[in-house]
């Protein structure tokens, strides 16, 4: 009797604690399709809110903005923070526990504290380019946009990149590296061929991360962005004027967009696990 009633409380709490998670989203994409502005009363179905979306210039230019930053920052951060891991696994214990901490910083840290810490740097920048001198002159006086953004979002992801890909190399035989040099593999041929593969569950999740956290980072981009205005800038400064099913639409589209994205990871790192399982 204990276990059906310890059961059924179990169940209770999913439903509710899914509901909660999960009720305002459905919310949100119904209304989507509302034919009213109104958010109370659904009137009837329409697509036209998502034909006003593809048609909002300054929307879809802040869209094409965070793409590009997330994309190019995702790409970059990997890259620095895979290497970081190699670098991290290859050290002393008392080093490797140093520079982890020193890693997880950021990590911790409010974002507000990393956007304006990464601004004051970028602005003590620019009042150094703005001097005097010839390293003065070598330098662009105005950088506050595309690169402050870019540059701050790599600083901001690589962290996540090496603590996604440390267990991964921690998990591996280090025998494999050191039979693929025994065979005549030079380290750059064994990092190809023997470690990356070993990895790249890791690196590929760690891709996506970066991806997604770009694309929806708000503090950062706020205080880095100059005059540009990525999409979550875009959409805060519609939410100030006014809420209008435009951002329904498009909050629905990114929705599914991640959701497609995080279900292709998973089945693609199901076949990965099953596939070395066979292997093994």
């Amino acid at each position: 009797m204990k276990t059906k009633h310890y059961r059924l409380m179990q169940r209770t709490y999913m439903v509710l604690f899914f509901c909660f998670m999960y009720l305002p989203i459905a919310y949100m994409m119904i209304f989507s399709f509302n034919e009213s502005k109104g958010y109370a009363l659904f009137t009837g179905f329409t697509l036209k809110w998502y034909k006003s979306l593809f048609t909002n210039s300054t929307i879809l230019n802040a869209l094409w903005l965070s793409l590009q930053i997330a994309l190019f920052s995702a790409i970059i951060a990997t890259i620095m923070g895979t290497m970081a891991a190699i670098g991290i696994s290859s050290m002393g214990r008392k080093s490797r526990l140093l520079v982890t901490n020193l890693t997880y910083l950021p990590v911790v840290n409010p974002e507000i504290i990393t956007g304006i810490s990464l601004m004051l740097l970028f602005v003590a920048y620019q009042k150094f380019a703005a001097g005097e001198g010839w390293l003065a002159e070598m330098l662009p006086d105005q950088i506050m946009g595309f690169p402050t953004l870019l540059i701050a979002h790599i600083a901001f992801n690589v962290p996540y990149v090496i603590f996604n890909v440390l267990p991964k190399l921690r998990q591996m035989d280090i025998r494999l590296y050191e039979a693929a040099l025994d065979l005549g593999c030079t380290p750059r041929q064994a990092f190809f061929k023997v470690v990356l593969p070993e990895i790249s569950p890791a690196v590929v999740s760690s891709f996506l991360i970066c991806l997604t956290y770009s694309i929806d980072d708000f503090m950062i981009s706020y205080f880095n962005s100059g005059t540009r205005e990525t999409l979550p800038l875009q959409i805060y400064s519609m939410t100030r004027k006014k809420v209008s099913p435009e951002i329904y639409a498009l909050s629905t589209i990114m929705f599914c967009i991640i959701l497609t994205i995080i279900l292709v990871s998973n089945a693609w790192d199901t076949h990965t696990y099953k596939k070395n399982q066979i292997k093994n």
